[in-house]
């Protein structure tokens, strides 16, 4: 979608971006010149003048790279929707971010609308500057085309997305780009006794996947892999502890959000051919009140052989990860993440604008993870991680309870799935900024793929 422009393609709309300083000579006509000029004063970030054939934007170059991916959103707000190619005039810097926003904000999930192709955005190639890099541009595209995988699969609705068909999608998008894909379907599960993934699907009629993601390039900085845990609850009712609706069970297809970011950050790692060797493990099933469900009061031997006492069948995210957490040990990793829509109480902590983060591993390895947060806006904030936040998930009864109290729900949670990994490990709680009820910017409505640049960007700065 974005490229460098053929100076013989001709482009109707064009996005001016720069400063007093920028030289527009032979590029547009005096009066746009003047236009340009005025804009420099104003207190606008964008504006545009807009005439029968085309629209021409103008862009401050001295916006942060938030403001300026915000821009593209804007600039895709008052594009016309036939349009099918912008052109970028000024300097190539400030341009890629813009472009970003823009190539984001062209997200459409329409695939289920009669007339899907009267509703769908014509733009299809946003050009940038001679100038701008090969490189970036490359890296860029397949960070997006991450993304917007990411955003269709949190889309889709479970009567298409069942866990079965989630695993597919995933052999499809990472298989061609050199990942290798096992999925392990349910006899291999119960051989495996994974019990707290096989408790939560034994509501549904759908089976339970257990997918194993591995890219390993040539030559690995790492020399243990990375291992990345994304909790793939295709849908969730909360089972016999039933979500009430409307309200709390509406949005509950986004509850794979964590597997779908994961899957998505592994894809760009991959097709970037970044150096480093990364595993993925995929738990995936959805959460129903039906057949044989687990119950309140169940106790539930785990893969590694800890009991679990149920007092809460919608703390399930918990019960299937902490069986991928225990598998993780077969790999011998040298980090252990996690990332999950698990809790209301992040949402409820920091909202959308951030994900929740804690866990054992060192205060660099942390520093990294923000400081690569900061870089793309993905951001985080890390809670703290006392021993004592455990004291409310031990059992009279068994070795774990899947429920805590009802303080620092985010925290406990993190505590019980820490039970499971014995590598440095960090929680990654995104039920806040990885579904929006309403419309925020270049993010969208829906799914907003959070989580994929993230890290990508944390896996591209490990060292």
């Amino acid at each position: 979608m974005i490229k460098i422009k053929d100076e013989a393609v001709q482009v109707a709309n064009q996005i001016i971006i720069g400063d007093s300083k920028t030289k527009l000579n032979g590029v547009i006509n005096a009066v746009l010149k003047a236009d340009f000029k005025f804009f420099l004063k104003s207190d606008k970030d964008v504006d545009f003048v807009k005439n029968m054939e085309s629209t021409v934007f103008f862009v401050k170059s001295n916006l942060t790279e938030e403001k300026l991916r915000i821009a593209g959103f804007t600039i895709r707000q008052q594009l016309d929707k036939n349009a099918e190619a912008v052109e970028f005039i000024g300097e190539s810097k400030s341009a890629i971010y813009v472009a970003e926003g823009l190539a984001l904000s062209n997200y459409q999930f329409i695939k289920y609308f009669k007339d899907s192709a009267k509703k769908a955005n014509k733009l299809n190639v946003i050009y940038l500057p001679t100038d701008a890099s090969k490189k970036l541009i490359v890296e860029l595209n397949n960070i997006i085309n991450a993304i917007y995988w990411t955003r269709n699969m949190v889309n889709e609705p479970v009567s298409y997305l069942t866990a079965l068909k989630f695993a597919e999608e995933i052999k499809a998008l990472c298989e061609p780009v050199g990942v290798k894909v096992d999925v392990l379907e349910k006899a291999k599960i119960e051989a495996l006794k994974m019990g707290g993934l096989l408790a939560v699907n034994k509501g549904s009629i759908d089976p339970p996947t257990f997918t194993i993601l591995e890219y390993k390039p040539k030559k690995s900085t790492n020399k243990q892999p990375i291992v990345l845990v994304g909790k793939g609850v295709v849908y969730d009712t909360g089972g016999l502890s039933l979500k009430p609706t409307p309200g709390s069970m509406d949005c509950m297809k986004s509850d794979m959000a964590g597997a779908a970011g994961v899957v998505g950050a592994i894809y760009a790692a991959a097709v970037n051919k970044e150096d480093k060797h990364i595993i993925g493990l995929i738990p995936a099933t959805d959460n129903r009140p039906g057949q044989t469900a687990y119950t309140p009061g169940d106790v539930i031997t785990m893969y590694d052989g800890t009991t679990v006492e149920v007092l809460n069948t919608d703390a399930e995210g918990r019960m299937i990860l902490g069986d991928a957490l225990a598998y993780s040990k077969k790999f011998k990793p040298e980090l252990v993440i996690d990332m999950a829509t698990l809790t209301g109480a992040a949402l409820r902590a920091i909202g959308t604008n951030a994900a929740i983060v804690m866990g054992n591993a060192g205060e660099k390895v942390f520093e990294k993870l923000e400081k690569s947060g900061n870089e793309v806006h993905e951001r985080v904030v890390q809670f703290p991680f006392w021993d004592e936040y455990l004291e409310p998930m031990k059992s009279s009864i068994a070795d774990l309870k899947n429920i805590g109290g009802a303080d620092a729900g985010m925290i406990t949670a993190g505590k019980f799935l820490e039970h499971f990994v014995d590598a440095p490990y960090i929680h990654i709680d995104i039920a806040g900024p990885s579904w929006l009820d309403s419309p925020q910017n270049y993010k969208g409505k829906g799914g907003t793929g959070y989580g994929v640049k993230l890290l990508y960007q944390f896996i591209k700065n490990y060292k």
